[in-house]
């Protein structure tokens, strides 16, 4: 079992919760406009990090980290890209490929609203975390937790950081 700690559009902001809340999760993702190589090296610092960049990011964290994510984990396929869209509204960036070739799990960000969606269409679950950091039109920040294990997704938590 793999206790992940997801998050997105930091904007280069960093807040020192980010720490409290993900020093006990086995890995952090996020997914993308990370705005700053600092905040990818403090987070490297709490637990390895996934990370994609995303539409603000400039080119050393395009050259740290990729465009999309493909990847499995605890047996579970993953996709993890910034401009995605969301089950009924997937971004032309993810199709035909997400048709052709869906993952369990769909993770993306830039829209600054968290959702939790199941596509019942491909079989997948969506999460957009949300917006971690302070720049954009979203009133709360958040952050997203939850567990991998044998392919199952659980213990999905929302984390409300306040007010921007």
């Amino acid at each position: 079992m793999k206790k992940i700690g997801l998050l997105s559009d930091t904007h280069a902001y960093w807040d020192d919760r980010y720490v409290k809340y993900f020093v006990d999760c086995d890995e952090i993702w996020h997914a993308g406009d990370i705005g700053s190589l600092e905040v990818l090296e403090r987070l490297e610092s709490i637990k390895p990090v996934r990370a994609v960049y995303g539409n603000i990011d400039g080119q050393e964290i395009r050259a740290a980290v990729p465009r999309h994510q493909r990847f499995s984990i605890e047996g579970a396929d993953v996709w993890m890209t910034h401009i995605g869209g969301y089950p009924g509204k997937y971004s032309s960036e993810v199709v035909p490929a997400i048709y052709r070739n869906p993952p369990q799990l769909f993770i993306s960000g830039h829209s600054h609203i968290l959702k939790v969606l199941y596509d019942k269409t491909l079989g997948l679950l969506h999460i957009n975390p949300g917006a971690a950091g302070q720049y954009g039109f979203h009133k709360k920040r958040t952050l997203v937790r939850f567990t991998i294990d044998k392919g199952q997704f659980g213990d999905l938590e929302v984390i409300e950081l306040g007010d921007k």
